[in-house]
């Protein structure tokens, strides 16, 4: 694809970046076969391939349009695309870029700008989160339904273990998953415990930047993903092996923080070390000798939900489900698995109709084979498909976890 860039964006950071993107991009369209909202809305500018053209006339015109915005926030950035791409082309980043200069372009609505707002000063900070969801929880049942269906039943919390082990991994604690889903650390700290890994949790880090940075708030995500940095940095001075990430939307975001701070002098090669170091909790039980975890055999049949971020952005697709077998736990049959299930860690919030969708979709395709049981590896992927799943949804490590959890 050939590329003339605005002379208004040559100074942009990243706008070398944007380019070699969009000259990768071969437009064959095999992308828009596998992007959720192009399959469901059938629009040209919904896919892959017409929002890298209206990416691609932003920068070489300077100007953005409305309707070009609307497209681009109903993209999920699933990155499904870059799976598929016999190119390679790196659409998630040049999404990135393209809404971090669209945004600073053309104003939103002020009802938009309030909601994104608020998402931004209370999802990414565990404590204001926290709080509402303690609120929603004991008023549950006075709700309507389809906000009762959003706020997840209470977990009762059991304790991780005290022992200390030779083998010591950080453990991102996150925002929503501590109040929301409590016992998904706790259980990956009593199955890492069992193979002779203790779980540390660094208190001073928090969110991973996700939340921000993809709204796209860049320097905001920034300040979160400096802090985390600065809370790892001494205990990976004193030797821990890696950090563990449970849910996988985190997992990708810590992975490229090399990627994101690769222009700040200060933390450039602290952020490299720290992504270099960062594990999926699948990597980590995929290498170790599960005979001794004691899973009990149970028949149920579970069906399998592997999140985008896991399978595209992580590339691990396949890995829980490894695990799981290996563990005797038997696997229900599931369909167009490399589809997104509508969550895309704030989508459900902003776009809320259409990830209603892909949602009925995902329950339908996960539930074919009539599974007794859900289980993913992101806790936005947990809520999202737990609120209106017929079936209990759980964290995959709560099928390996030897004190199973029990709601309140």
């Amino acid at each position: 694809m050939r590329t003339q860039i605005n002379i208004k964006y040559l100074d942009h950071p990243d706008i070398q970046e944007a380019d070699d993107i969009l000259r990768t991009c071969v437009h064959c369209g095999f992308c828009n076969a596998t992007c959720p909202t192009y399959q469901e809305l059938g629009d040209e500018r919904d896919g892959p391939r017409g929002r890298i053209y209206l990416l691609k006339q932003m920068l070489e015109t300077g100007d953005v349009s409305e309707k070009s915005q609307l497209h681009l926030d109903r993209c999920l950035t699933c990155r499904s695309c870059e799976t598929t791409c016999p190119s390679g082309v790196k659409y998630g980043r040049l999404a990135e870029i393209g809404r971090d200069i669209m945004e600073e372009q053309l104003s939103r609505p002020a009802d938009q700008r309030l909601k994104r707002w608020l998402i931004r000063k209370v999802l990414p900070y565990p404590h204001r989160f926290g709080f509402l969801l303690r609120l929603g929880q004991l008023f549950r049942a006075f709700l309507p339904r389809d906000l009762k269906a959003q706020v997840p039943v209470k977990q009762v919390t059991r304790p991780r273990p005290s022992q200390q082990h030779a083998r010591q991994m950080l453990v991102l604690e996150g925002c929503a998953q501590p109040s929301a889903t409590p016992n998904t650390n706790n259980a990956a700290a009593r199955v890492l415990d069992k193979l002779g890994i203790s779980l540390i949790a660094a208190p001073e880090a928090g969110c991973c930047g996700a939340v921000s940075y993809h709204m796209p708030a860049h320097e905001e995500g920034l300040t979160f993903m400096r802090r985390n940095i600065d809370a790892w940095w001494p205990y990976i001075e004193a030797g821990a092996e890696a950090i563990v990430i449970s849910a996988s939307g985190c997992g990708s975001m810590v992975k490229e923080y090399g990627e994101k701070l690769k222009h700040d002098d200060a933390y450039a090669a602290k952020a490299k070390r720290i992504s270099a170091l960062t594990r999926d909790l699948s990597e980590i039980l995929i290498k170790e000798d599960l005979e001794n975890l004691g899973v009990k055999q149970t028949h149920r049949k579970t069906a399998v939900h592997c999140p985008c971020s896991l399978q595209h952005a992580q590339q691990l697709g396949g890995h829980v489900e490894q695990i799981l077998q290996r563990a005797g736990i038997e696997l229900s049959k599931t369909q167009n698995g490399h589809l997104c299930c509508g969550s895309a860690g704030t989508y459900s919030l902003l776009q809320p109709t259409l990830s209603q969708q892909l949602l009925t979709n995902k329950i339908n395709d996960l539930t074919i084979d009539n599974p007794d049981q859900i289980v993913t590896a992101n806790i936005g992927c947990q809520l999202h498909l737990g609120g209106h799943a017929s079936v209990p949804v759980k964290h995959w490590i709560e099928l390996l976890d030897p004190s199973p959890t029990k709601l309140s």
